[in-house]
């Protein structure tokens, strides 16, 4: 048999499994610098507080445009209640446009065809509600006093 060749370098001084260092273990080895375990948890605690604020705000808008819906259905509620009690001498027709006034004397209501403007030089009573019948037999509000 040969000869066997003797390592020149000390064996405390060579890594048995040298993949698993936590530092570079030759010349050549990439940089290894230990985590900073504070920055590290700041930085993806402020990614969270930033996307979750951003869902709280996008949460908020969609709140405000369903209490939105909400305020115009019960509007149209409380003008279609006046409507349906609202003196009328004609059939309403599905697609046209009404005006429902208030009369000042007994604040019954009154539904009309002549716009406010219409009535020359004052309208006998006060405006409420331009409103279009819709083919559902709902009333769309056009335009209002509040």
């Amino acid at each position: 048999m040969g000869k066997r060749k003797i390592n020149p370098i000390d064996e405390d001084k060579i890594a048995q499994n040298p993949g698993l260092l936590p530092y570079a273990h030759s010349v050549g080895g990439a940089i290894i610098k230990p985590l900073d375990k504070g920055k590290t948890t700041g930085i993806a605690m402020s990614a969270m507080y930033q996307q979750t604020e951003k869902q709280l705000v996008d949460i908020k808008e969609q709140v405000e445009y369903l209490l939105q819906k909400a305020q115009e259905v019960h509007n149209r509620i409380e003008i279609s209640e006046k409507i349906y009690k609202a003196d009328c001498g004609f059939k309403p027709i599905p697609g046209q446009n009404y005006f429902l006034y208030e009369k000042e004397s007994d604040e019954s209501w009154v539904l009309s065809m002549i716009g406010q403007d219409e009535w020359g030089k004052s309208c006998p009573y006060n405006f409420v509600a331009e409103v279009k019948l819709l083919a559902d037999h709902t009333w769309e509000i056009k335009s209002q006093t509040l």
